[in-house]
């Protein structure tokens, strides 16, 4: 069976986007300015920390892996808290 990255609720988009991103800011992984595309929005904020700076198209596996893995557990943890209010 094929995967998809496809977005299903095209409303989460953005929400996704900033989540990554204060997600690798939290990892240390600064997006580096050399050719990697950046949603203006989070560019200037995200890009006063010299340190750390990787370019995001030469992330390793584990770095991304990293930063996926904790958005699957903040989703998770907002599923459960939302359930939770039922």
């Amino acid at each position: 069976m094929a995967r998809s990255n496809k977005v299903v609720v095209e409303a989460s988009k953005a929400a996704l986007n900033q989540m990554k991103y204060e997600i690798a800011a939290e990892l240390g992984l600064m997006p580096g300015y050399g050719g990697g595309s950046l949603d203006a929005e989070f560019a200037g904020e995200l890009g006063t920390v010299s340190a750390g700076r990787v370019d995001w198209e030469n992330l390793q596996t584990r770095q991304a892996g990293s930063v996926g893995g904790q958005i699957t557990r903040r989703l998770i943890a907002q599923a459960e808290q939302a359930l939770q209010g039922l």
